[in-house]
């Protein structure tokens, strides 16, 4: 299911109701064309559209510098640069995230895996997977999407 549209069943009629229209479960709620006016296109694809960009496309993947990763939906603080490290995937790599800054759900897009989405908790934006493969001291592997994020370097 994509994020444009679900699904309501209504006895034999199939009715089409946008996800993101004022009550959207989420803090912020924009509509499609508010998310397409505020976001690059492959921005859109990978916030709204739960798509993946390319590994190695992003120069978050080599910042190192003291900060704050944000949600580019919403500004939402996500992850603290101390938290970052090199998990030679090609894709910004954390061992955690911020408290309450994100949620997780079922990634169902592959038949015989089911993955953990991360997405952030105010807007809804996919952000990218956690994996059970990182470092100590949690061994979650946050593995996201730079085109996700902002960077804000500390001071």
């Amino acid at each position: 299911m994509n994020r444009r549209a679900f699904l309501i069943t209504t006895g034999s009629a199939l009715i089409a109701a946008p996800l993101h229209a004022t009550d959207c479960g989420f803090e912020i709620c924009r509509s499609e064309a508010e998310w397409r006016q505020r976001l690059s296109r492959d921005e859109y694809l990978v916030l709204r559209e739960e798509e993946t960009e390319r590994p190695f496309t992003s120069p978050l993947n080599d910042e190192t510098r003291a900060g704050i990763y944000h949600c580019r939906g919403c500004d939402l603080g996500v992850y603290d640069a101390s938290a970052k490290y090199d998990s030679e995937t090609g894709w910004p790599s954390f061992y955690q995230s911020l408290p309450n800054a994100v949620g997780t759900k079922k990634d169902r897009h592959f038949i015989f895996q089911v993955r953990t989405e991360v997405h952030c908790r105010r807007c809804g934006s996919h952000l990218g997977h956690i994996f059970d493969d990182g470092p100590e001291p949690t061994g979650k592997r946050h593995c996201l999407n730079g085109l996700s994020l902002t960077f804000t370097p500390a001071g």
